[in-house]
């Protein structure tokens, strides 16, 4: 698993540390959430299998149109 650092300001974080107590879950469990739902939000796939898929959909596409 990578490890990265972000800055967040205070009262964002405030926000998703109340978040997370209401939830009762952890805040890596909160940003795990929202990094999937960006990366759907833009059609990126989120595991390697996906990416292969959608790679493999692309360039059937480009061959059929050359």
């Amino acid at each position: 698993m990578h490890g990265k650092r972000v800055q967040i300001d205070d009262d964002t974080w405030r926000a998703l540390d109340l978040l997370a107590r209401d939830r009762r879950v952890e805040f890596q469990k909160l940003a795990e959430e929202a990094f999937i739902d960006l990366l759907r939000k833009h059609n990126r796939p989120i595991q390697l299998k996906s990416a292969l898929r959608e790679s493999g959909r692309k360039g059937s596409t480009h061959s059929a149109k050359a």
